[in-house]
């Protein structure tokens, strides 16, 4: 459930109710492509947000810590990849649900 109360957009346009096209409802093409982007943008920033994070940790780390051996660097910079393109396909963060209702926007308000 969502804080916010709004229901997220549907990742594939298959998945969404069918709705009887109206005139003021925009192209089900350009809301499949600015889905897409949307939750791109999301996994980038999700991304580099874990980067800065895992950044953090090394810094402060100590000499003998696990985060300073370049073997555990590369595999936990993988994971938070990966990490990132799940949250971003659940939309956790509401960041590509937020560009969205930018994008297209729901005329029945």
């Amino acid at each position: 459930m969502r804080i916010d109360g709004q229901q997220p957009i549907p990742l594939n346009p298959k998945d969404a109710a069918p709705v009887a096209p109206a005139a003021d409802q925009p192209d089900p093409a350009y809301v499949a492509k600015a889905t897409k982007a949307s939750v791109e943008f999301e996994r980038f920033f999700v991304s580099n947000m874990l980067k800065q994070m895992r950044s953090s940790t090394r810094e402060m780390a100590g000499e003998d810590s696990v985060f300073k051996d370049r073997v555990n660097q590369d595999m936990q910079d993988m994971a938070d990849d990966l990490l990132a393109g799940h949250l971003a396909g659940q939309r956790a963060f509401g960041i590509a649900d937020a560009i969205l209702r930018q994008l297209v926007p729901n005329k029945k308000a």
